[in-house]
């Protein structure tokens, strides 16, 4: 069984400025609207340009508390499509860094 999209909160949730974390086999996650802030109250134009990061580390420890020199991050579009494909990517890190 790998990370599947119903795993991760809603797209909109993101709009609060919050980043979900989670975890799977070995492998921590985080994934957030960049930059993170809440944009619920905000105008179309003050929204725009904002990128989806998903950021990979090894357990044991918190994000705050991980060397940045053992993270893995990626951007995707700031969509549901963008929140698709960081689940897909969240699994190809975890098929080629964790999955032995």
């Amino acid at each position: 069984m790998a990370i599947v999209r119903t795993d991760i909160f809603t797209f909109k949730y993101f709009d609060y400025g919050e980043a979900f974390h989670g975890s799977y086999r070995g492998m921590r996650y985080q994934v957030g609207r960049d930059p993170l802030m809440n944009v619920v109250f905000s105008s179309e134009e003050d929204k725009a340009g904002a990128k989806l990061r998903a950021t990979v580390w090894p357990e044991p420890f918190a994000f705050e508390k991980t060397p940045e020199e053992k993270k893995k991050s990626e951007e995707f579009e700031y969509s549901e499509a963008g929140v698709a494909a960081a689940v897909d990517w969240l699994n190809s890190m975890w098929e080629s860094e964790y999955g032995r």
